[in-house]
This record gives C-alpha cells, structure tokens and sequence, in this order.
C-alpha cells in the first residue's frame, strides 16, 4: 500500500503532528513500508498456533508483598497548613 502526500497531511493532522512540506515524502515513503510489512505479516498461516500471552510457557517470579515503610503520619502533618483530627484541612473550590 502506498500513501500519498495527502495521507499523510491527514495521518498528521489526526495525530496532532506538526510536519514540515519538505518531510512529507520522506514519512510517505516510511509508512508505506510499514504498513507493506504489516501487510506481509498478514499473510502469514496463524491457523494453528494457539493464542498466548507470552511466547515462552513460563510463570512471571513474583516477591512477597511486604510494607517495607513506615508511615509517619503525625511528621507528614506538621508540614501541612491546616490539620483537625489527623485530616488535612483545604480551602472550598466547589460552591
């Protein structure tokens, strides 16, 4: 598949891209071959080859979930302008 200049003008604007005249050629040329590639992939026999989420058939190692910090709430609050009963008190935005 081959882009024009114009496609690519719209590829850009959808994307929000600002791209310079003099570069447009060059993207056209490069997503084209992206998308030549892609559509090689395409064609490629998948029937077969069940669905995975990993190529390898492997288990992800996990830690232990340990708290390893120490909340020290009262220090946190002495920094804070204005505290009542452990909540930190903020100005009303919403009226």
């Amino acid at each position: 598949m081959s882009l024009t200049p114009d496609d690519v003008k719209a590829i850009a604007r959808l994307a929000r891209l600002a791209i310079a005249e003099q570069d447009i050629p060059a993207y056209a040329k490069n997503l084209s071959s992206i998308l030549e590639f892609v559509a090689q992939l395409d064609k490629a026999d998948t029937a077969s080859v069940p669905p995975m989420a990993h190529p390898l058939d492997m288990t992800q190692r996990l830690r232990e979930d340990e708290a390893n910090e120490k909340v020290e709430r009262q220090r946190y609050q002495e920094n804070a302008p204005q505290v009542e009963a452990g909540l930190y008190l903020v100005p009303k935005v919403v009226e």
